[in-house]
């Protein structure tokens, strides 16, 4: 097993619907897995609230989404890390063509970077999924985008569209936005272009509320994480035509929990045998088993996040430690995981850091 790197996204800018901003920018660490420390290798305080961070696989490139409430349009910054020396460096940024910047997923290839826009209000360029492409010098304006038109159920939430996650699927190719405004999961095409071309849409429950998304490695399954209803769903994936069709729906907390929490991230084992979500307001992480010829989900019970408002999971590549981005506890847990039962543990170790709000691993 290589050096892990673990890359931090911390608030750093008040925003109204946060509690407190008590980050310092871009942060990476130094992982040892077996023993449980960190150790700091760089920090970049001047991006404005990195939300969301899109790492390469060797660890050598970032892309920080910053969400600001009050702009128009969100940033996305490219960064070089060196990870012989720890040397990050600013590359360059593009606008987002979209506000509250929310989520993003380097392509497969590695070409492209694909990025969801929330949105809120009307004005400015308001398109849910911008398509950049990558190269030596960071991000390239955006070559192509569209914009989502609709509503759902809850007018506080659901006054319109809301792009919360753009997710590849595992063959490539494809890619599927997750609107929480819309209560829809809509398939893209992206051709040799990198227009995004619709073929394939499918409403979840009135109300859920679609957030974030984990891909089964086997490629025949896709689980949704909905945050207004506090439920997770499982659908069956059918890769030559983009269609989901769904199998299952499971309560991500307890009744009585449900009308205080909201639904954030979702993470899936490397084995694809069980599932991870984080619960703002329960403060806890749902354990779910995954028949693997069905899809059907089985709730395995419930684990103390390790602190207050988990926005952010990160499984280390091992599998053996789920990391949580406690929010408002202004600390990273790190929980022991049972690779034969999918139960989680409180080790008791944790980074402490303000308001963390995305983790990635890459491993060197």
């Amino acid at each position: 097993m290589g050096e892990l790197l673990l890359f931090v996204g911390t608030l750093n800018r008040e925003a109204p619907y946060f509690q407190g901003a008590r980050g310092d920018g871009l942060n990476v660490f130094s992982f040892d897995e077996a023993a449980l420390r960190f150790r700091k290798l760089a920090g970049y305080p001047q991006v404005e609230n990195p939300t969301y961070l899109s790492v390469s696989a060797d660890g050598r490139r970032i892309y920080a989404n910053s969400e600001v409430a009050d702009w128009r349009e969100g940033l996305v910054t490219a960064f070089g890390f060196d990870p012989a020396t720890g040397r990050l460096d600013y590359l360059n940024t593009q606008p987002s063509l979209g506000s509250i910047t929310a989520h993003s997923m380097i392509s497969r290839d590695g070409r492209r970077l694909f990025v969801a826009n929330y949105t809120v209000g009307t004005g400015g360029p308001d398109q849910s999924l911008v398509v950049f492409d990558l190269g030596t010098a960071g991000l390239s304006p955006a070559i192509a985008s569209v914009a989502h038109q609709g509503s759902g159920p809850d007018p506080a939430r659901q006054e319109r569209s809301h792009a919360h996650s753009a997710t590849e699927v595992l063959q490539g190719g494809m890619v599927i936005v997750a609107d929480l405004g819309m209560d829809a999961l809509i398939t893209y095409s992206i051709g040799s272009d990198g227009v995004p071309r619709q073929i394939a849409r499918v409403q979840t429950a009135p109300g859920a509320g679609p957030r974030h998304l984990a891909l089964h490695p086997g490629g025949r399954f896709v689980f949704v994480m909905n945050e207004l209803d506090s439920t997770v769903t499982a659908h069956s994936f059918d890769p030559a035509t983009g269609v989901l069709a769904p199998i299952d729906s499971q309560p991500a907390v307890p009744a009585e929990a449900r009308s205080g929490n909201h639904c954030s991230d979702i993470q899936i084992s490397p084995d694809g045998r069980f599932l991870y979500g984080g619960n703002r307001g329960h403060d806890s992480i749902s354990i779910f088993e995954i028949d693997q010829d069905s899809g059907r989900l089985t709730p395995r019970g419930f684990a103390p996040c390790g602190g207050a408002t988990p926005r952010h999971l990160a499984l280390t590549p091992s599998g053996r430690h789920l990391l949580v981005a406690n929010q408002n506890a202004d600390r990273v847990s790190m929980l022991a995981r049972d690779a034969a039962t999918g139960a989680l543990r409180d080790t008791g170790a944790a980074l402490p850091i303000g308001t963390p709000m995305c983790l990635k691993f890459a491993e060197v």
